[in-house]
């Protein structure tokens, strides 16, 4: 095994274990986008486990350092990333900030809260990216306030080719401590799933949009068949 593989496969096996992210290709989940999904993803769990939130966190500081060195300030993204943000920048010493999803609808009707005196630059907290609307709505919000954002880290990724290619358009470096992939690899290594599931959950990875699940073998036959009959009755 990678050495460099171990901290995501660990991450990723932590996430099934807790069911912070199932794998359901029979019985999709529905996202708020309305797509069918074989997978859904709740990472606030993972703040009911102190062990692996500190693991967490202390993997965050390494990929920050390593990535992009100490950055003036920590910002985390609404709400996900808050509790993870506070986590890292307590643990590096530096300041934090917070990317409201919408406005604040009263007062100095913020969208980045915090002493933004405190640092010119951050690296953005989030705890999962999708699409990468969501994300990249808070980097453009850091900008306006013109806070140079060094690059983004996140708990997991789908690795979506929408999101990639908005990332690469907006000029944002993510680094993600486990992604799609590796949870499958492991979700297949610790019997999550079986192999004959990966080409449905593969498919959906290339085309989310337009994905469904695939009928069971036989299943048409059955279906038609049930058809009939009820119609006779």
């Amino acid at each position: 095994m990678d050495p460099k593989l171990d901290p995501a496969l660990k991450i990723a096996e932590f996430l099934l274990r807790i069911k912070a992210v199932r794998l359901d290709p029979k019985n999709p989940f529905t996202w708020a986008s309305g797509w069918k999904s074989p997978i859904y993803c709740d990472n606030r769990k993972i703040l009911g486990h102190p062990v692996m939130r500190t693991y967490i966190r202390q993997q965050f500081v390494e990929t920050i350092t390593r990535e992009f060195g100490k950055p003036d300030m920590i910002a985390g993204v609404a709400t996900g990333g808050i509790a993870h943000g506070v986590l890292v920048a307590q643990e590096m010493g530096i300041p934090f900030a917070y990317v409201r999803s919408s406005v604040k609808g009263h007062g100095m009707k913020n969208t980045v809260e915090g002493d933004l005196t405190q640092g010119r630059n951050a690296v953005v907290v989030e705890d999962l990216v999708s699409t990468g609307k969501s994300s990249l709505m808070a980097v453009a919000s850091l900008r306006e306030a013109d806070i140079e954002v060094k690059g983004m880290v996140s708990i997991f990724t789908y690795g979506l080719k929408e999101a990639t290619e908005a990332f690469g358009k907006a000029k944002v470096r993510l680094h993600a401590l486990t992604n799609y992939n590796i949870l499958l690899q492991q979700a297949i290594a610790d019997g999550y799933i079986a192999e004959k599931d990966l080409t449905s959950l593969k498919k959906w990875r290339e085309d989310p949009a337009n994905w469904a699940p695939e009928a069971p073998i036989g299943n048409g036959t059955a279906a038609k068949k049930a058809a009939v009959e009820k119609a006779a009755k």
